[in-house]
């Protein structure tokens, strides 16, 4: 940690932009982050390939592929051309059109994802009109085949891509936005830790430009140096930054932020607003401009309606689907728990649920059948700030039960919880009844059923303080869709095999 412990009076700011429109031949300054550039153009072949390929395994999978190509068999180059380089440059076009090479949608988030998909709607309604105006009678098991595969294979190097970003940005710091942030210390110091928590984002603060003076940060210790009084522009060319922050009330005066959008243009710098709406996700979040003023409207969660139908029917068939096909791997646990210590199978301990219910979660035992009486002489060793107890090495579990909580496999008779709709797939983590009531904060995590899975649990489980898991389960409560449950649910195959923060 740093300490702001001096102050230099910087110079006179130069004069900031007015605004004017530069020439259109100006050359705007090179850009300090450029490692989006060499990601684009591998993206840029990579999709290019599976569109080829795509169009390879149709071709080869049906005889009448060639259908609707005059004279394919004395001359096949019109068809291969339009197989292997039209079609594959229309996937490219279409994926620009569509915005899915913009390096803000690249690394992180679903906005790639959907626009890849709006991109495969493009191309196959591109196909189906060329091939209706031309009266082309095209084999549509072929064309079927290779705009699905095409979009598979895209999505699929999307994801691996992806995944090998995320590992450069974790493990050695590079291909990320350095960020300078500009408010009120507190704000900007809040914002640090939101953008910090995820190390894949590759957003890295490297300064702090407080606006209520130096006095404010005097004596504070800070993650990143703290500087007043200075052209902001100038800072950031000095830390090597590329993205201007500007955190909460910065943009209160009126335009600030306009001017400062004015000098940052042709500075290769970008400028992002974190408003003071902490922990509320974009699909809530809505810009509707009145008479020229941007207003942010926040929309009320959604607990209920069609899409909380769909979740609960989603609950409840993958819950019979997974108990049926699971019956031989609960056989093989319970003779393993038996063997391990004489007693029953299952531990059922009374929880807390949807709107205060109290009910039974059931799990596989794991501990010892004396553990409750040995507990009140391990209390001081409890390695967790919350509710629950936790201890890494915790001598009251037996040696089957050490793995089945690794391997979360001692989790998996929950689904007769979510099957009788005590419990979701994907929700707050259930917490014991017996700490009284529920009360602040806390008790809005009851706006929904506790889940098998949820944020918490992708985000770091028992490693989580007891503030950070609270925070990610009020987060899904505010936040949560169907789609934000399958991103979990898949999030949580990963989270299971390495094993983290279970114990």
């Amino acid at each position: 940690m740093r300490h702001v412990d001096s102050f230099e009076i910087q110079p006179p700011a130069p004069p900031s932009h007015n605004g004017v429109p530069r020439s259109a031949w100006a050359r705007a300054r090179r850009r300090v982050s450029r490692w989006h550039r060499p990601y684009i153009a591998l993206l840029l072949v990579l999709d290019f390939a599976a569109a080829a390929v795509a169009s390879l395994i149709a071709i080869q999978t049906f005889d009448q592929s060639r259908a609707g190509f005059y004279n394919v068999e004395q001359d096949p180059t019109w068809f291969h051309t339009v197989a292997f380089a039209l079609l594959p440059l229309g996937w490219v076009f279409s994926l620009w059109a569509n915005r899915s090479y913009d390096r803000r949608y690249l690394g992180l988030g679903p906005d790639e994802y959907k626009r890849v998909m709006r991109g495969g709607v493009a191309v196959a309604a591109t196909v189906s009109f060329l091939a209706f105006a031309t009266k082309t009678d095209l084999s549509r098991y072929t064309v079927g085949t290779a705009l699905l595969a095409a979009l598979l294979l895209i999505l699929l190097n999307r994801i691996l891509c992806r995944f090998v970003l995320h590992v450069v940005r974790r493990n050695i710091g590079q291909a990320g936005h350095r960020m300078v942030l500009i408010g009120t210390l507190p704000e900007c110091l809040e914002v640090y830790t939101a953008v910090t928590r995820n190390p894949s984002a590759g957003l890295v603060p490297v300064a702090i430009h407080v606006t209520d003076g130096y006095a404010a940060a005097k004596g504070i210790e800070t993650p990143v140096p703290v500087h007043a009084g200075r052209d902001v522009l100038a800072l950031v060319r000095e830390v090597g930054g590329d993205t201007i922050a500007v955190c909460g009330s910065a943009s209160s005066e009126p335009g600030e932020l306009r001017r400062l959008a004015w000098q940052l243009e042709g500075s290769g710098v970008d400028l992002v607003v974190a408003p003071q709406l902490t922990d509320i996700a974009g699909p809530r979040v809505h810009i509707r401009p009145i008479e020229g003023l941007p207003l942010l409207h926040v929309e009320e969660p959604t607990l209920s309606g069609p899409a909380l139908l769909a979740k609960n029917l989603m609950d409840r068939v993958a819950a019979g689907v997974g108990l049926l096909l699971l019956t031989p791997v609960f056989l093989a646990i319970a003779i393993a728990i038996r063997i391990s210590d004489p007693g029953p199978v299952f531990f059922r301990q009374p929880r807390v649920g949807h709107e205060g219910r109290t009910f039974r979660v059931w799990k596989f035992r794991t501990m010892y059948v004396d553990a409750e009486d040995r507990l009140a002489s391990l209390v001081d060793q409890n390695e967790n700030d919350g509710m629950l107890f936790k201890m890494k090495q915790d001598p009251r579990v037996f040696p089957v039960g050490r793995f089945l909580r690794a391997s979360s496999l001692d989790e998996l008779p929950q689904l007769i919880n979510v099957l009788n709709g005590e419990m979701s797939l994907v929700g707050p983590r259930p917490l014991p009844a017996d700490d009284g009531d529920f009360l602040g904060d806390v008790r809005r995590r009851l706006l929904v059923r506790p889940g098998m899975t949820g944020l918490w649990q992708v985000s770091g489980r028992s490693d989580l303080s007891w503030d950070e898991a609270v925070r990610l389960d009020l987060y899904y409560v505010d936040n949560w869709s169907l789609a934000y449950d399958l991103s979990i649910l898949w999030r949580t195959v990963g989270v299971v095999l390495a094993r983290k923060g279970a114990y």
